[in-house]
């Protein structure tokens, strides 16, 4: 575990969602500056978001939602916003959500709950984006998008745009209760 030498200091926002997305990009990029981290996770559902962490760090994974997540067939991260991202060295990561997923699909079909999803639950205590952050770093390690052992910056949000970011150092999911949350940098 990485010690560092700063004084930390939490924003907590009086509200969720889009209103707080320009100060929880700022307060990332500002963090992963002080702490020297080079990659930062970031979902974004139409990849507006991810495009304002465009070339401010060394490596930036986009995490959009699965295909049929909304409509069958469909993702909602456009054909055109995906090129765009990878233009600018965004890299796409577009796969089951680890914290549900087929859990989900068998929970809808025969009722109850799950282990994941007593899991997603209990991070959402913490707040939507909190969930989203850890799911999402979970998600880019399992592909090889960042590297293990390190701790990156993970942004997710409530609803739409973000307003929340976290310090993690994610484990595979394989072993998801080993990932350590070392800061909360901004939250509702």
């Amino acid at each position: 575990m990485k010690i560092y030498n700063v004084e930390m200091m939490s924003m907590y926002w009086k509200s969720v969602g889009a209103i707080h997305t320009e100060k929880t990009v700022e307060l990332a990029l500002r963090k992963a500056e002080e702490y020297g981290i080079k990659s930062i996770v970031v979902a974004s559902v139409s990849g507006k978001t991810a495009e304002l962490f465009a070339g401010k760090a060394e490596n930036i994974v986009c995490v959009t939602h699965v295909n049929g997540f909304k409509d069958p067939g469909v993702n909602e991260l456009t054909p055109q916003q995906r090129e765009i991202l990878i233009e600018k060295n965004v890299k796409v990561l577009t796969t089951n959500h680890v914290l549900s997923g087929a859990e989900r699909g068998i929970s809808k079909k025969f009722g109850g709950v799950y282990p994941v999803e007593i899991m997603a639950g209990t991070l959402r205590m913490f707040g939507q984006g909190v969930k989203v952050g850890v799911e999402v770093a979970v998600m880019a390690l399992d592909a090889g998008l960042i590297p293990y052992g390190e701790e990156i910056i993970a942004v997710g949000g409530t609803g739409k745009g973000v307003d929340t970011a976290v310090v993690i150092r994610p484990d595979y999911s394989a072993n998801i209760l080993n990932t350590y949350i070392a800061e909360i940098i901004c939250k509702p």
